[in-house]
């Protein structure tokens, strides 16, 4: 069994966050070792309050799980604050696990989930250690301070810009969720949570020796009907 390690925060709505991943990581038989960055209060509707976890011990929860056994994947989502960025970029261990880079910037709502210079410190200290990026269309066009893609090719454009971002010495893929151009739909009553499932799933199709990039999104419908994302810049 694959072991991921999942760094993000809390969803009290238990539709995202580290609930929804270690939900999904569940489904697909692999086990997931968790570090929590901040505890949100918040619904399908709205943000309500957060709370950021110290990076202090953000850092001393990610030793704990490295030492607790050997891990497969790593799995990043909200990290509220540059320091938590920082925390979590200083502690990376320097191994071949694969590094899946959820940029989450808001709620599906609108409420703030990383700052301004989080973003920033985002892009210079762990874009360039990412396996795996996973924007959604508006966080692939605000990590790049540009509109946001109305066209499949303007988000392989994008695709192909944030590639560079990360200076093509670990970034190898970009997978964006383009289910409003595809216009394929979840079958629940709201879209929110969908890309959730598919990017929790991303793990455990770059750990070594595990299903295929293609197949772990697929698989995660068990967890929630969600639309295909693409896979670029070459969309392969």
């Amino acid at each position: 069994m694959s072991t991921v390690l999942l760094i993000a925060g809390s969803d009290s709505s238990g539709g995202a966050g580290v609930v929804r991943d270690v939900r999904t990581l569940t489904r697909l038989d692999t086990r997931a070792l968790c570090v929590v960055t901040a505890v949100t209060a918040q619904s399908d509707a709205n943000l309500s309050a957060v709370h950021v976890v110290p990076a202090s011990l953000v850092r001393a929860q990610m030793t704990a799980a490295l030492a607790t056994r050997r891990v497969d994947a790593i799995k990043i989502g909200m990290l509220a604050t540059r320091a938590t960025v920082l925390a979590v970029a200083a502690t990376l261990p320097v191994t071949a696990a694969p590094v899946v880079l959820d940029p989450v910037l808001e709620t599906s709502s609108g409420g703030e989930l990383l700052d301004d210079p989080g973003r920033h410190a985002l892009c210079a200290a762990l874009l360039p250690r990412t396996t795996l990026l996973t924007p959604n269309i508006p966080e692939a066009a605000a990590l790049l301070g540009t509109r946001i893609a109305r066209s499949e090719e303007e988000l392989l454009e994008q695709a192909r810009a944030l590639l560079s971002l990360g200076r093509g010495r670990c970034c190898s893929r970009v997978v964006m969720a383009i289910a409003r151009m595809r216009r394929t739909f979840c079958s629940q009553r709201t879209l929110r949570h969908c890309g959730c499932a598919h990017r929790a799933s991303a793990p455990c199709g770059v750990a070594p020796g595990a299903r295929s990039l293609r197949r772990s999104p697929r698989d995660s419908r068990r967890d929630s009907s969600s639309p295909q994302p693409a896979i670029g810049p070459n969309n392969t």
